[in-house]
């Protein structure tokens, strides 16, 4: 691969068991908790009114701007309280199954590293901010985080179907980058928007994408951008919602019907989408990141 692109390391380190856990938390030094401190101000300047209210009650209830890297010790008794769930560090990105199996224990794994001041702005591996304040607040609410572990759940059937890249997108356009319609209008509840400020912003507010309501046999059949801001966005009517649209559907039989590759372009609209609008797409067809073009 060149050397632009980023791969996962998945040889698993020397230190760590086969669960993939880190012994302990890294403990982090003033520099660490500085960077934390700047991006979560930054966000906090960017969120409200473009967030979920599930997410910012989230954060609210675990507490997470008192300053530096929250302890996981801590997160993990405030959650286990609220939804039963705990959060555990680990050493770099996870293979799938090891992911699964801690999702369906209601274990949320975050990366024990933190990013620099180099790559403050965007980095290709989830980092301790990412994984934390993007992921967790949402694992504050009962239902979301029922999603979450009926998700890891899901994993291992997919895994006997091989079927990965299509429960990957389900995950991708949900639990990554998801909307959720409010009374107040569209908000953001997937970690990959909330935890950086360009998309936080992109995905509600700019005409280039486009937002469609959730339909599950769709999304599963739709590639999706990596490391550039999405074409199409799509969004759930609630949590119970989503639950109902992934947790009760039969997989046995979508997976049966799925091919090996996606069906759909990432933005592409078809004729059964209930479509809330239909993006310019000005930011893709400009060239999008690597163009410098503006995300409008």
């Amino acid at each position: 691969m060149p050397e632009d692109v980023f791969t996962a390391p998945l040889k698993r380190p020397a230190h760590v068991g086969e669960d993939w856990l880190e012994p302990k938390q890294t403990e982090y030094d003033s520099e660490d908790d500085a960077i934390w401190n700047d991006l979560f101000a930054r966000q906090m300047e960017i969120l409200p009114g473009r967030a979920a209210s599930a997410f910012m009650e989230g954060l609210d209830r675990l507490d997470l701007g008192t300053g530096g890297v929250p302890d996981f010790g801590d997160l993990s008794e405030a959650l286990d309280k609220l939804t039963g769930w705990s959060v555990v560090p680990v050493p770099m990105l996870i293979p799938d199954h090891i992911f699964f199996w801690h999702l369906a224990n209601r274990r949320f794994p975050a990366g024990n590293f933190i990013r620099t001041r180099e790559t403050f702005d965007y980095i290709q591996e989830p980092d301790v901010f990412h994984d934390v304040f993007g992921h967790v607040p949402m694992l504050t609410n009962p239902v979301f985080a029922d999603y979450m572990q009926e998700y890891g759940r899901a994993g291992f059937r997919a895994m006997e179907h091989n079927r990965l890249k299509a429960l990957g997108a389900l995950y991708w356009y949900t639990v990554e980058f998801g909307l959720i319609k409010e009374e107040a209008g569209l908000r953001a509840y997937g970690a990959g928007i909330l935890s950086g400020p360009t998309e936080a912003v992109f995905s509600v507010e700019a005409k280039s994408p486009n937002r469609i309501m959730l339909n599950v046999d769709r999304v599963m059949r739709t590639d999706y951008v990596i490391s550039d801001l999405q074409p199409t966005y799509f969004v759930i009517e609630s949590f119970e919602d989503l639950y109902r649209k992934t947790v009760e559907r039969d997989f046995e039989r979508l997976y049966k019907s799925l091919s090996p590759s996606f069906t759909y372009a990432n933005s592409a609209v078809i004729d059964v989408d209930n479509v809330v609008n239909v993006g310019t797409q000005e930011y893709l067809l400009r060239g999008g990141r690597g163009s410098g073009a503006r995300p409008v």
